[in-house]
């Protein structure tokens, strides 16, 4: 799918979260700058977050508490092995309740569980090329009420 601009970014992120179920695990792939963290923004608006949402790049993730659970967003650029995330305690993070975002997963391989939905984001032109696939039976629900 081709998103134009920001808004529509927010809005396909939206519908991605109304579309999920608790323990939902979703990898977002794609460059620097190509609208992972606008799209977990726009996650985060669908299942009712008000607030402001930045960039886990530092903090490795930030955690949201909601309504109807918590949502885990993790930004794995900075890690230099799959290890640190060991260190971190990551598998503390991975409950059935909880929603977990995940950009940059590659970084994490062999620590991570499986997705149930990858999307990845491409930058085209001046606007974003998105593909969600499902990659689980939980993936697959959530595509179709996509």
């Amino acid at each position: 799918m081709i998103i134009a601009n920001e808004m529509n970014m927010l809005r396909y992120g939206e519908s991605l979260a109304v579309a999920s179920e608790p323990g939902a695990i979703i990898f977002l792939k794609g460059e620097l700058g190509a609208g992972k963290t606008t799209l977990a923004r726009g996650f985060l608006r669908g299942l009712g977050f008000e607030g402001r949402v930045k960039s886990p790049t530092y903090a490795l993730v930030e955690s949201y508490e909601l309504k109807s659970g918590s949502v885990f967003h993790f930004d794995l650029y900075r890690i230099q092995s799959p290890r640190e995330l060991d260190d971190m305690g990551i598998q503390d993070y991975f409950l059935s309740s909880s929603i977990l975002l995940i950009e940059w997963p590659e970084r994490g391989e062999g620590f991570l569980p499986s997705p149930d939905v990858i999307c990845e984001l491409a930058i085209f032109d001046n606007s974003r090329d998105v593909k969600s696939v499902a990659h689980s039976l939980r993936g697959e629900r959530m595509m179709e009420r996509f």
